[in-house]
């Protein structure tokens, strides 16, 4: 847990928390670091989660699935960013979606049960930990309701033109690189690949933006 403590100083969920008072935070939380092989599942559509997940390195992507197999990637996370809290602090039978390592990834588990029952040994640090949890999970509803407004979008040239905008915007000029290869794009944006590569094409022969592999510049 060590070799994590300045990942963990610097992530928003510990926001205000000592580095002292983190080693006391992870026994007292029961606290796990679990490592995962790409493509190896942290868990799975149906499961029962109870735990928070906390991305220390590598990549992780939550998926949800149709009935017919159709794949959407929910989100895409890296260091320092959490997964599962809301399925573990609503407390539900089972998760709607899977959540996979999108390459070798660590992953700090946090039992929630434990985060939101009163400690008994009144750690300094709990009130805290709760704040910036909701903090959080404030900030990952407003993510989710940016993508909905994407999703939302009627064709695939309405959809890559919004989400290349929002990158844009996000980096702060017009050439970026996003996250994604062509395939997990695609299923970012809830379309099919061969479509929207051909709608890329297009873009690019009109003038619209440049592009190499993850690479674009908007004209």
């Amino acid at each position: 847990m060590l070799k994590f403590k300045q990942i963990l100083l610097d992530t928003p969920l510990f926001a205000g928390i000592s580095g002292q008072d983190l080693e006391q935070m992870f026994s007292c939380l029961d606290a796990q670091v679990i490592s995962y092989q790409k493509n190896e599942a942290v868990f799975l559509e149906g499961d029962k989660v109870r735990f928070i997940g906390l991305v220390l390195s590598g990549k992780i992507q939550v998926i949800r699935e149709d009935y017919y197999g159709n794949r959407n990637i929910v989100a895409n996370l890296g260091p320092q960013e959490i997964f599962a809290e809301t399925f573990a602090c609503a407390g539900v039978p089972s998760v709607p979606v899977s959540v996979f390592a999108a390459e070798k990834s660590e992953v700090l588990r946090l039992d929630c049960k434990k985060i939101l029952s009163p400690c008994p040994n009144s750690c300094g640090f709990h009130r805290k930990l709760i704040e910036n949890l909701l903090q959080v999970m404030a900030r990952k509803n407003l993510y989710l309701s940016n993508k909905l407004d994407l999703l939302s979008q009627r064709t695939t040239r309405e959809k890559l033109l919004a989400y290349l905008s929002g990158e844009a915007k996000k980096a702060g000029q017009n050439e970026f690189s996003i996250p994604f290869n062509r395939q997990e794009l695609a299923d970012y944006l809830g379309v099919e690949r061969s479509a929207m590569s051909a709608q890329l094409g297009r873009m690019r022969d009109e003038g619209m933006l440049e592009f190499h592999k993850n690479h674009f510049r908007l004209l």
